[in-house]
């Protein structure tokens, strides 16, 4: 049986536009570094978006923000990779029932291994919209639940959250 679709790596999808993204915003410097890192603590934390007069270092989000590792909106931090504060197609199943959303399928797969515990994505299907549950470790999807991402070339998604999986 043929595959009606390719099959390819991670690395296989990195382009050198992608790979200068990357390089650049690992550039970022010591304030922004620790302004993303108490984001995305509060983030996981609470859940919600983030008002920037709230955090230490309000104007360091401004470099974040033009290197797309965070998107804010109306005076508040509404995502930080791979967290969103508002309601996204992936809800994320922390420990002790803590529930969080996930910016894209890619960065669900992701979380576990962020944060070093297991964690349970639920979602729908891009083709069928059949109810999706996934049980991911730190090591990655447990078992075999057949289920796949959907990578593509799409419009510029920034602020957006991809909703295939």
């Amino acid at each position: 049986m043929s595959r009606a679709f390719p099959l390819s790596s991670a690395a296989g999808r990195m382009d050198a536009d992608f790979l200068a993204r990357w390089a650049d915003r690992a550039t970022v410097g010591p304030a922004a570094r620790a302004a993303l890192r108490e984001i995305l603590d509060r983030l996981v934390a609470d859940g919600r978006p983030i008002a920037l007069d709230s955090l230490r270092d309000p104007d360091a989000v401004a470099e974040l923000d033009a290197r797309d590792l965070v998107y804010v909106s109306e005076g508040r931090v509404v995502l930080a990779y791979p967290w969103s504060g508002t309601p996204t197609a992936f809800v994320m199943r922390l420990t002790g029932g803590r529930e969080r959303w996930a910016c894209c399928a890619i960065d669900a797969l992701g979380i576990a291994a962020m944060l070093g515990e297991p964690v349970q994505v639920r979602s729908h299907c891009h083709h069928c919209d059949e109810p999706l549950h996934l049980d991911v470790t730190p090591e990655g999807p447990a078992g075999d639940a057949g289920v796949f991402a959907w990578v593509g070339r799409r419009e510029d998604l920034r602020g957006k959250a991809c909703t295939a999986l």
